[in-house]
């Protein structure tokens, strides 16, 4: 059937996009038939040339009443693709660190292997944009090139002390410091102080917005406070310690009863000895921890070749990782996991608050059946009413303070219970005289076993098999 004659019979149709092509039969009687190469050439007659589906073609032709009632799609032609979307390429590899440090296959530690500060000079480049790329070309069914999609551009996220070229492509150090990632990817050049050796009488104490590098000891009675991240190459004595970031200290804390050690984020130590640390997420240390006071928000981690625990208390937020917990001599050490420290302290003030305040209460309870006594006999003088009125409002006072208080202890009660993740996992012994509380529960350890988990089952602190 010749082009004239199939088009009494045929309708051809393309979409708005022109990336679909339809056929759409007219009429259909019994003399209507077409080789596939007919039915295409009248299809290309009309403009569709592109993305032809042959194997459709081939069904109309051999079996056409099963298509005459329908619009059916004969062409389909090529979309282009989103192209390669464009990235900030960084100098440095600004992936966070991992919070454990190197260990070999002999359990040792090596805390220098994660002191990596990313330094800058004043002017030195620390990211360039890279620009995005276009993908393939699409084609319409009528054979018209699509012109290529491009990806998504990339945009510097820009922080403190960092400067844009003139034609907003790279990302430059504004002074001299240390590369660092914050919040929502903003890109910053913190400044840096470095002491090159003690912190003692020459120095003085180290206030900072920035990080603090000391290629030495912090002596006893020091200060040292950083908005960074706080590294000591040496030993730290009875310092206070304060950082808003982490510390890493490479030969240890031998406080002495003295001085703290406190981290927003973590602190890691090869030992810590009659020490007070606080960090708000883990502590890792290498070697041992011994007769000390250590809060962590989330873990705290000693498991290196010795790894001991012994003495002290030890209070983390989510777990306890150690090879030896106590000693033979069973010295008394406890260990408290399933509660951030810091509810914990507060729980105690609560404690105290409410003590407190019932035995104000009390005095100022005394105090009022004195007045009312006097009131009832008409001796009431203008002064002694204004003090019952007081002692009245101070009453209030001390019960709403009550109130909230236990309606608190009662928020915190509650995380207690939510204990289910919380263990003390001892890869080597336990000894006697160890102390384990996992949230509201304790259990006294009497006899010294090996390779054991703490973990909470049925409301009860249970012994299980060591699981790493």
């Amino acid at each position: 059937m010749d082009i004239p004659q199939l088009d009494s019979y045929l309708r051809i149709q393309t979409s708005a996009d022109k990336l679909s092509a339809f056929l759409t039969f007219n009429r259909m009687t019994d003399e209507f038939s077409c080789s596939v190469s007919e039915l295409t050439q009248f299809i290309r007659s009309k403009g569709v040339v592109h993305g032809l589906r042959t194997d459709v073609l081939e069904q109309i032709c051999h079996n056409p009443v099963a298509f005459c009632k329908e619009q059916v799609n004969i062409a389909q032609g090529d979309n282009p693709p989103a192209g390669k979307d464009g990235y900030v390429r960084f100098v440095f590899d600004m992936e966070d660190e991992e919070l454990k440090p190197a260990e070999g296959q002999d359990g040792k530690v090596d805390l220098k292997e994660v002191t990596k500060l990313k330094n800058v000079k004043r002017g030195q480049l620390i990211a360039e944009l890279i620009e995005p790329l276009a993908g393939p070309s699409g084609m319409t069914v009528t054979g018209e090139e699509i012109a290529p999609k491009y990806g998504k551009r990339a945009r510097f996220k820009i922080g403190k002390n960092v400067v844009l070229n003139g034609e907003q492509t790279a990302l430059y150090a504004a002074i001299d410091g240390l590369v660092t990632m914050t919040e929502k990817g903003k890109t910053n050049v913190f400044p840096v102080y470095e002491v090159n050796g003690d912190v003692d009488y020459s120095v003085g104490n180290i206030d900072f917005v920035g990080t603090v590098v000391i290629r030495g000891n912090v002596l006893n009675g020091f200060r040292v406070r950083a908005s960074g991240d706080i590294r000591v190459v040496g030993g730290v004595e009875g310092a206070e310690l304060e950082s808003e970031g982490s510390i890493e200290i490479t030969s240890g804390i031998m406080a002495g009863n003295k001085g703290f050690v406190k981290a927003g984020r973590n602190v890691k130590s090869s030992f810590i000895q009659d020490g007070i640390v606080y960090a708000g997420e883990d502590v890792i240390v290498s070697q041992s921890i011994m007769h000390s006071s250590v809060k962590a928000g989330k873990n705290v981690v000693c498991s290196g070749a010795k790894g001991l625990i012994v003495g002290g208390v030890i209070q983390a937020g989510e777990q306890v990782v150690v090879r030896t917990l106590g000693n033979m001599m069973s010295t008394a050490t406890v260990v408290e996991v399933g509660v951030n420290p810091q509810l914990r302290e507060e729980l105690l003030q609560l404690r105290s608050t409410i003590k407190q305040s019932y035995e104000s209460n009390e005095k100022t309870e005394k105090a009022l059946v004195l007045l009312d006594q006097l009131a009832a006999a008409g001796q009431l003088s203008p002064e002694r009413l204004e003090l019952r009125a007081k002692l009245n409002a101070t009453k209030r006072q001390t019960n709403a303070v009550i109130d909230e208080s236990k309606a608190r202890m009662l928020e915190i009660e509650k995380t207690l219970e939510d204990t289910d993740r919380s263990k003390v996992n001892v890869s080597g012994t336990v000894f006697g005289g160890a102390k384990v509380v996992i949230g509201r529960y304790t259990k006294f350890v009497k006899d010294s076993a090996q390779r054991i988990s703490f973990r909470l089952v049925d409301g009860d602190i249970a012994l299980t098999p060591y699981h790493s």
